[in-house]
């Protein structure tokens, strides 16, 4: 029987190295694969025979003789007879013209746990992974994929193709979660909304044709009323002006059972409703599906940085604005009042949308709040950082993985973000 050896030493290693280790005959050596996030290939470790015979020279088992022995060595140390090394490195020179000055007193140098990039990587607080993304999709009724013009790098995908084929991208680099984002034909938009709870709607069919190509896609959905209404709000409007509440909140529970029957994991509504969130949990159960989650808008803010995403859904309100249901980005504490209603609600997961203009609010919830938290890096900031690097203003990519550092350092859990597949192919490459 022969010896075995690693078969990533080299040759002549194998050789010297025998190890008397001897199997039973016919054993076979399974591949040890490590996991990765990536769709690079593993690196696999082997068993292999080594090809001295176990009767030939230097099969005694022992490992081969290599220079003096360790009693040798140490006696030669003893004796004074100190083996060469390289010499103590000089101190490195300061520039001419610096000047000379007393060390200032201090026990403590922050600088000391920062001075090398090992010495970084050892003591970093805050980590990023692909698996802390949730990739927003926008699909659409056609089978081409349509670029958003507004959002560099962004498209409205066609829900049976391109789709399936963005998601299989992520997919390789380690991003497993979607929140869908559908464009609605103006003739199937409506001022109640209807279309919004349609079995066969864009949103329904694009979750299933998902789950039957990846059963263990995480899939999240927007619960709202703006895709599918004629005046593009997210609630029904009196004919005042006035966005109905109590209404509203009938419709979202609709399209939230509607959403979870298609098969949905994470139902989000975003649309600021009061009470919303209970009403949705309720209608939920009441249907049977206890295990589906609510990832609720908690904060979500009345900003300017959705300019982009509206153009991509067409979603822009007729007339007026969403101040009267979105938040003051003037307001901290409201946030705090948000928060107590959505966990009393029955809410799974809180989020912060826009998400880098408020990591005060993040860090706010992260502090107040048990449950996991979510950031939406919005349009207009995906938007700012492509047009920036596009402009070689920035590094586009190292202002991408800065700010998706800073979001989770504020205590995100979750980041919804349009760079998600960038980013993941960023960090799969490190």
């Amino acid at each position: 029987m022969s010896p075995v050896a690693w078969s990533n030493c080299s040759s002549s290693t194998v050789g010297a190295l025998q190890f008397n280790l001897k199997p039973e005959p016919f054993v076979k050596f399974a591949p040890v694969v490590r996991p990765s996030i990536c769709s690079k290939p593993p690196r696999r470790l082997m068993l292999t025979k080594s090809s001295r015979d176990n009767n030939g020279p230097g099969s005694s088992g022992l490992l081969k003789k290599m220079g003096r022995t360790c009693a040798e060595c140490e006696a030669a140390v003893v004796a004074g007879n100190t083996p060469e090394a390289p010499p103590v490195p000089p101190k490195p020179a300061s520039p001419a013209g610096t000047p000379v000055v007393s060390s200032l007193p201090l026990s403590r140098r922050p600088r000391r746990n920062r001075k090398s990039a090992a010495m970084r990587s050892a003591f970093q607080e805050t980590t990023l992974s692909p698996a802390n993304f949730v990739y927003p999709l926008f699909v659409h009724e056609g089978e081409e994929d349509m670029p958003i013009g507004a959002m560099p790098g962004c498209f409205r995908l066609g829900w049976k193709r391109g789709l399936v084929q963005e998601i299989s991208k992520a997919r390789d680099v380690g991003v497993n979660s979607v929140v869908l984002f559908p464009k609605i034909p103006d003739a199937l938009k409506s001022s109640t909304a209807d279309e919004a709870y349609s079995d066969n709607g864009l949103v329904p069919r694009s979750i299933r044709v998902l789950k039957d190509k990846f059963p263990d896609l995480l899939i999240y959905t927007d619960v709202a009323l703006d895709p599918y209404s004629s005046d593009g709000h997210d609630g029904i409007v009196r004919e005042d002006g006035v966005i109905m509440n109590d209404e509203t909140v009938h419709q979202l529970c609709k399209q939230a059972v509607s959403h979870a029957r298609a098969g949905a994991d994470v139902i989000s509504p975003s649309d600021m409703m009061d009470g919303r969130v209970g009403a949705i949990r309720a209608a939920l159960d009441a249907e049977g599906y206890n295990d589906v989650s609510i990832m609720s808008y908690t904060a979500k803010y009345a900003s300017s940085f959705y300019g982009p995403f509206r153009e991509a859904l067409d979603s822009n309100p007729r007339f007026g604005d969403k101040k009267t249901y979105q938040m003051n980005p003037a307001n901290f504490r409201e946030a705090l009042v948000e928060m107590r209603e959505d966990e009393s609600e029955g809410a799974d997961i809180l989020l912060v949308k826009p998400g880098l203009p408020y990591l005060d609010i993040i860090r706010l919830l992260r502090d107040r709040s048990p449950l996991p938290i979510a950031a939406y890096q919005v349009s207009g900031e995906y938007s700012m950082i492509k047009a920036g690097g596009a402009l070689k203003m920035i590094d586009e990519e190292m202002v991408m993985l800065e700010s998706l550092m800073c979001l989770r350092r504020a205590g995100a859990d979750i980041i919804l973000t349009y760079f998600a597949l960038q980013a993941a192919r960023c960090l799969c490459d490190c």
